[in-house]
């Protein structure tokens, strides 16, 4: 009777797994649909309509993500995971992006390094580049009138790049072959932590990072890239290993550096050696244009965004506009910014342990509070909030880089006003969805500390 019953429980598991694994292909299908229809879109004029197709790929990969954290583990389910995560990307890759034209200043910067040029010392339009101009790359180049903004470990790669080919298929090939490593990593921590590995779903399937990688070919899947390693190396007690792929993600796009107090362990002298060691010797190659020049447009870039007149900052804006009839100083926010980020960093460090099982989520906590405090204008600014879906599956989140998309209605609307509009149906959702599962969560807590106390 036992082995009878024991049967009938392993068959009706089979089953179910069964039936997740086919709704799973059905909606990996319809996603992949999606994209293959977002294809028609080549336009400002397109942008409505290509939302409109984000709203349902959002519908079908919530649905995905609920059935998979229900199901249990199997490789059949991780297969799946994986087979479609690659279809989704091969279907936008050969395609030329339009939602964004930054990949072609990557390759600008690329072919001026191969010609023995700083990067950082020339604008594209400086008649001292008038050379290397084509009819492909240059007139497609944003933000012509000014040296590159990007870090050394990013030029580094866009050189290596276009040593094999000056195409733009070709530098979105080297974005998904870092992702690759990405989601490679994110799979050996899952293990690693206990938790199954068929979460990557939360990550792989993504919208954002489909059309934002595979699509666009932003360089943020290289830094997600370098953060997982650094949460590998982390979790596997290589200290020094951890801070020196930390500093190649902080030297593709500057934002990881907040992660350094979520990833630091009491006492390890070797992970912040490894770090600022790393950013040292990634900006001596460039150091002829002087200190300030490496640097390159980032002020400017600073300037253009609203940071200086406050813009930018979705909070201060939020709280310019209250009937209270004052205007807060743009430095007052970045004060009270910094000192945001200093404690909740204190707090990371006072509850630090010596277990990794706090450093996941810690890093999600740091890396949201930094992005909604910055409020950016642009989509691909949240995706590298995606990968921690996968440890600590956050509504709030989710619903914070799906609403990302909301950003491209700029392109219609560059008012600060509109702008401002289009957060506010991005944030105050944002917030709302935080405040009810914080209070969730302490309302569980409330009930399991008199039960055990009970005991």
């Amino acid at each position: 009777m036992i082995e009878l019953g024991e049967t009938k429980a392993t068959n009706t598991t089979t089953n179910l797994r069964k039936r997740s694994n086919l709704l799973l292909i059905v909606l990996g299908c319809a996603l992949l649909a999606v994209y293959l229809w977002s294809l028609r879109a080549h336009s400002t004029a397109d942008i409505v309509w290509f939302l409109q197709l984000v709203l349902i790929a959002s519908v079908l990969y919530i649905a995905a993500c609920c059935l998979v954290i229900r199901t249990q583990p199997s490789h059949s389910t991780l297969l799946i995971v994986l087979v479609f995560a690659v279809l989704f990307r091969l279907s936008l890759l050969f395609a030329p992006p339009y939602l964004s034209d930054d990949i072609y200043r990557y390759v600008w910067d690329g072919r001026v390094q191969a010609a023995g040029v700083n990067p950082y010392r020339y604008a594209p339009a400086d008649p001292a580049l008038e050379h290397l101009r084509d009819d492909k790359i240059y007139p497609r180049i944003n933000h012509n009138y000014a040296p590159t903004i990007y870090p050394p470990v990013a030029e580094a790669i866009w050189f290596v790049t276009t040593r094999v080919s000056e195409s733009v298929t070709w530098m979105k090939i080297t974005v998904i072959l870092f992702e690759g490593i990405a989601i490679w990593a994110v799979l050996q921590l899952l293990g690693l932590v206990g938790l199954p590995r068929h979460r990557i779903l939360l990550y792989a399937w993504h919208p954002l990072t489909v059309w934002e990688f595979a699509g666009s070919g932003h360089l943020d899947a290289i830094a997600i890239a370098f953060i997982a390693l650094a949460l590998l190396s982390r979790r596997r007690k290589a200290e020094a290993a951890s801070g020196l792929a930390l500093a190649c993600a902080a030297l593709v796009k500057l934002f990881p550096v907040v992660l350094l107090p979520a990833l630091y362990k009491r006492r390890d002298w070797k992970m912040p050696l490894a770090f600022a060691l790393a950013i040292i010797l990634a900006y001596l190659p460039y150091l002829r244009v002087g200190a300030r020049g490496v640097i390159g447009f980032l002020p400017g870039y600073a300037q253009e965004r609203g940071m200086f007149s406050g813009e930018q900052f979705f909070v201060l804006a939020a709280i310019r506009r209250l009937p209270l009839g004052f205007r807060v100083p743009t430095g007052a926010f970045i004060v009270f910014t910094i000192l945001i980020l200093a404690i909740v960093a204190l707090w990371i460090l006072a509850r630090q342990r010596d277990t990794y099982d706090r450093s996941l989520a810690n890093c999600l906590i740091i890396a949201c509070t930094f992005t909604v405090l910055l409020a950016p204008h642009f989509a691909w600014y949240f995706t590298w909030l995606v990968p921690f879906l996968c440890f600590v599956p956050s509504v709030p989140v989710i619903y914070l880089t799906l609403s990302s998309f909301l950003l491209y209605l700029t392109w219609l609307y560059w008012a600060d006003d509109p702008v401002f509009k289009i957060k506010v149906a991005m944030f105050v959702p944002f917030f709302l969805l935080l405040g009810f599962s914080l209070w969730k969560r302490r309302a569980k807590l409330s009930i399991k500390v008199p039960a055990v106390e009970g005991r």
